[in-house]
């Protein structure tokens, strides 16, 4: 413990919340700044795979997550009539108690990890940045917006896909790329015949649900599209009904109730791998700033929960910082590079219409491999 006593995480998303929850439990000193003065959250809904919840399990979230999400065992494959092919079951690799995946809305999540990371004893602040990070071979002294100058041992930079963190101290980091690919994701009343997630292909279109409330149903639609160019909420509304026109069963269903109260939200596709190492000195990157991927292994914010779990585990085993981190990365790199572009070519092979028989290995290889203890 005495390598890390006093830490700072920029970023107030999940992973960032998370690394201030797991540094907290050590009794390391915690300040999270983050830039949005009120701490907001966008989307509408996230599926959380079976190592996913045994991440969050870890952080200590799980109870709030089954109270305020859906969780259910066993995936249903069905064509785009509306015809049911194939039920594949979902490991229960959180626990014999918690069922192998599920889903939540993303502002019921973030007020789970908020309450948590308050709760933890963290100092939070919103509506603050970082002006200037300088590093000392003992130590990192960070500026920030409100005025104040700390010293700290250890600063994370959970500041996303575009972080500021990365431009500012990762000379030469890559840029995010566009995969070519996009989804349009919405709300819906949850029919009691939906118990379980569901994906049905229809040529190089992709569409699944999933529970994620006693009530409610998260759709999500992913197909390729030439430019990144954003969708206004009309826009997104009527490009998704049109690209469901096909599709019948319960999905069409679901096409004939989609309105303004569906809160259509729509997001192309970016990815990131930065070469390790992600730290430079003592600042470090987690989450989508180190690793940025599409949703095909629905793995990008659990990556993310495990980078804080397996930060937290290295600074309380190592006797210096630098220990600490070069251990994280013995331990993350690889497997984060194989949820980036494993996804990325999932995507890539339903985006251009490629061979069914490899989409099917690559995804069977991925889950085993995300399955194995992290």
């Amino acid at each position: 413990m005495a390598s890390v006593k006093k830490a700072l995480v920029i970023g107030g998303g999940i992973a960032g919340m998370c690394a201030a929850i797991q540094l907290r439990k050590l009794g390391v000193d915690v300040d999270l700044i983050e830039l949005d003065k009120d701490w907001r959250v966008y989307g509408a809904g996230i599926s959380l795979s079976g190592p996913t919840l045994r991440a969050f399990a870890e952080v200590g979230i799980i109870d709030a997550i089954r109270r305020l999400g859906a969780l259910t065992d066993n995936l249903e494959i069905y064509t785009p009539a509306g015809k049911r092919v194939a039920v594949l079951p979902t490991p229960r690799v959180a626990g014999a108690d918690v069922p192998g995946e599920g889903g939540i809305l993303r502002p019921a999540l973030a007020g789970i990890l908020r309450d948590a990371t308050l709760a933890s004893g963290a100092a939070v602040r919103c509506g603050t940045t970082f002006k200037s990070i300088q590093q000392a071979p003992s130590a990192v002294e960070v500026a920030t917006n409100d005025g104040r100058t700390d010293a700290y041992d250890l600063v994370i930079g959970a500041d996303g896909l575009f972080s500021a963190v990365r431009k500012a101290i990762f000379a030469g980091a890559p840029e995010p790329t566009y995969t070519g690919q996009a989804s349009w994701r919405a709300l819906t009343s949850r029919s009691s015949e939906r118990n379980c997630p569901a994906l049905i292909m229809g040529g190089r279109v992709k569409v699944g649900v999933n529970p994620v409330s006693s009530d409610k149903l998260y759709l999500f639609l992913t197909a390729p599209r030439d430019t990144p160019a954003l969708l206004d909420e009309q826009a997104s509304l009527d490009t998704l009904r049109e690209l469901l026109k096909e599709f019948g069963g319960f999905i069409g269903e679901i096409r004939d109730q989609l309105g303004e109260q569906s809160r259509v939200l729509y997001r192309p596709f970016y990815k990131i791998l930065v070469p390790a190492p992600w730290y430079v000195g003592r600042v470090l990157l987690i989450g989508d700033a180190a690793h940025a991927t599409t949703p095909h292994l629905a793995s990008g914010a659990g990556i993310g929960v495990e980078d804080a779990v397996v930060l937290g585990q290295e600074v309380a085993k190592a006797s210096t910082a630098e220990q600490a981190l070069a251990a994280f990365m013995t331990r993350r790199f690889e497997r984060c590079r194989m949820v980036v572009e494993n996804s990325v070519r999932l995507g890539d092979l339903e985006a251009k219409g490629g061979a069914i028989d490899e989409h099917q290995s690559l995804m069977r290889d991925s889950m085993s491999a995300l399955l194995a203890p992290i």
